[in-house]
């Protein structure tokens, strides 16, 4: 399958699950705190063996029905690829994402499916030569998570993704190989 037949897929079913009034569901803002794990991140092998977790943030913004909801979710790790003397790291992403899961009651299970802009930052600082890389990639993500209401309209939201490019990504001395990683991370609920 092409790029373009999976962009048209999913286009057509963000549109297909996207409620049809503001009143079928409830919006939310989710400002999140967590770490990336696994795959090119750093030195976090997985979720719970990780030495040196580095800190990313972002925030989720969409709507979400009984059933079906869709978000868009934006997020910064620096130092992604690790503490490297000399040398500034980072990825930043934005996804669309599909969701599905229990729009209603107090605990809300829910899986995310989307596709968006994974895009990795390296430069490297001398005191003769700066060499600066980004890469724009295009991506996809997978996860889950659960969202717990603690009051009305503010709850906890916990969750783990899966982010991964669809190309290969080449920046500085990260060449040659798709981009993949997880996120786990936890944010602040807020619904209207």
């Amino acid at each position: 399958m092409t790029k373009q037949m999976v962009i048209s897929v999913l286009a057509l079913a963000f549109l297909a699950a996207a409620p049809t009034s503001a009143r079928a569901g409830d919006d939310f803002i989710v400002p999140f705190i967590g770490y990336n794990f696994g795959g090119d991140s750093g030195n976090c092998p997985s979720l719970t063996n990780c030495n040196e977790k580095h800190t990313n943030f972002g925030v989720s913004i969409g709507t979400m029905g009984t059933l079906f909801g869709f978000e868009e979710d934006i997020s910064y790790a620096k130092n992604f690829f690790g503490d490297i003397p000399g040398a500034d790291n980072s990825v930043f992403s934005a996804m669309s994402n599909m969701m599905v899961g229990v729009g209603v009651g107090p605990v809300r299970p829910y899986l995310v499916a989307g596709v968006g802009l994974i895009r990795p930052h390296v430069s490297s600082v001398s005191s003769s030569l700066t060499l600066s890389s980004d890469k724009n990639a295009f991506g996809y993500d997978l996860g889950g998570g659960v969202t717990v209401s603690v009051a009305p309209h503010v709850g906890i939201r916990g969750d783990i993704r899966h982010l991964h490019t669809f190309d290969s990504v080449d920046v500085l001395f990260f060449t040659g190989q798709r981009l993949d990683f997880f996120r786990a991370s936890a944010g602040l609920a807020l619904t209207f």
